[in-house]
């Protein structure tokens, strides 16, 4: 991969879901440095659960960064709520440009429950947010996005043999010490997101909308310190949230995305093959 020139986003609508915390707000910040219009999607809006932050929390840091945006309230395993997720985005900027499908289906019992145990409930739940949701977003976007002259949507995924670029995919660990990594119905549904991805490149490209999946690593965000702190585990190795957001500012403003139309991409690799700094975006004037 060759460095592409990056292209100015000031003023340019970016839809983040998942945006109260982790590489969702990071990401949303980032945007926010580069001028930015913000839309921000996230369930939580009240503090005083396990883990910090809030969609209001990160409006408000985006505000101060001098940026615009506006917080919506979103349960992604609603279809309704997705509409008005969209809707709210056109009433107040007038469209969409970027939309990053980032939120997760990572809380909640099933991420440790063994397969025999799974109930089709919480597997039903996972493909609701980490695949169902993204398609009708993708859908809903895409004549918003044909009608601008084009635009950008970015899925955050997870681990798969075409970004390790390997012959084969490698084995899948079952866990790391007393940490589970066996969480069929989020895997599965990632690689569902994945595939989408991909098959619906050549069909969007018609209309100059890319789709580039991201796969951001082992990342320190606020559920993989509390699952580690929870299981004894060491995350050092584990990468700031600023890789992988910056990699999504990278592909977001890529004068060529249709190069990375319908691949999928490894952060950190990409970071360090590209030369992106993390901390490089300029600071929004208020």
């Amino acid at each position: 991969m060759e460095r592409q020139q990056e292209l100015d986003l000031a003023g340019k609508v970016v839809l983040v879901t998942g945006a109260s915390r982790g590489i969702g707000r990071q990401a949303a910040l980032d945007f926010a440095r580069r001028g930015a219009r913000l839309v921000l999607a996230a369930r939580t809006t009240e503090t005083g659960g396990t883990l910090p932050g809030t969609v209001h929390e990160t409006l408000t840091q985006i505000e101060e960064l001098g940026a615009e945006g506006i917080a919506v309230p979103t349960d992604l395993a609603d279809e309704a709520a997705l509409g008005g997720l969209v809707a709210a985005a056109v009433d107040r900027f007038g469209g969409v440009d970027i939309l990053v499908n980032n939120a997760a289906a990572t809380a909640g019992e099933f991420w440790s429950t063994p397969f025999l145990e799974l109930s089709r409930a919480d597997w039903l739940y996972q493909f609701d947010v980490n695949v169902h949701a993204p398609f009708t977003l993708m859908q809903l976007v895409t004549p918003i996005m044909r009608a601008r002259g084009g635009g950008r949507i970015l899925n955050v995924t997870t681990g798969s043999g075409e970004v390790f670029r390997l012959p084969e995919e490698p084995p899948k660990l079952e866990k790391v010490g007393d940490f589970s990594l066996a969480v069929p119905g989020y895997y599965a549904s990632k690689r569902a997101l994945d595939r989408l991805g991909n098959v619906l490149a050549p069909e969007l490209a018609q209309w100059n909308i890319a789709v580039i999946g991201l796969m951001p690593g082992l990342v320190a965000t606020e559920i993989v310190e509390w699952r580690a702190r929870e299981s004894g585990l060491d995350t050092s190795v584990a990468v700031p949230m600023s890789v992988p957001a910056r990699v999504l500012t990278y592909f977001a403003a890529c004068a060529n995305p249709m190069e990375y139309s319908g691949r999928l991409f490894w952060a950190q690799r990409e970071l360090e093959d590209l030369a992106l700094e993390p901390d490089d975006a300029p600071t929004v004037s208020a």
